[in-house]
């Protein structure tokens, strides 16, 4: 599993649980940093940026890069928002990944990419996912939702004032 970070680093963890299969080991989580979000003067809401900017990222020639080829990796992030870091992210994981191989001489073995994020925006996206990921189910969401800010628990300095929103929120739909 890779997580994008910082938002997809508690679902990746809640996710590991319900995917673990009984006796078998932890399904391990490597984690890449990307931001497209920033910050504009002083306004406190962040606003989609323009470019994709990666805080944290795989060492191509470590044990982290190998333990990914051949294998079913599933890149989790919180919301499909523009698309544009999820592209980022699947298309610069299968570059690494078959330059890795290439590397460890490990060309003829397959390593397929999903998707899981706990809510996609719906709106049009700018960013594109290869056409087979989507035809062929490997792009999950468990939400579709409009075009709203999402706040997400783990992201709140306050959890009573977070519940008390959001619960507002659910009495006055």
């Amino acid at each position: 599993m890779v997580a994008i970070g910082g938002g997809g680093y508690v679902p990746a963890r809640i996710l590991r649980s319900f995917l673990k299969k009984p006796g078998a080991p932890n399904i391990p989580i490597q984690a890449i940093g990307l931001s497209l979000y920033e910050s504009l003067g002083t306004d406190p809401v962040e606003k989609p940026g323009t470019k994709v900017t990666r805080t944290q990222w795989l060492d191509l020639s470590s044990l982290e890069m190998a333990n990914l080829i051949g294998k079913n990796v599933l890149i989790v992030d919180e919301v499909d928002d523009t698309r544009t870091t999820l592209e980022y992210a699947v298309r610069e994981l299968e570059k690494d990944v078959q330059e890795a191989q290439r590397k460890a001489g490990r060309e003829g073995e397959k390593t397929t990419f999903s998707i899981f994020v706990l809510h996609n925006k719906d709106k049009t996206k700018k960013g594109t996912l290869p056409k087979d990921m989507v035809d062929q189910g490997k792009y999950i969401a468990a939400k579709t939702v409009g075009d709203v800010w999402i706040c997400y628990p783990w992201e709140a300095t306050d959890i009573d004032e977070h519940d008390a929103l959001s619960k507002a929120q659910e009495t006055s739909t």
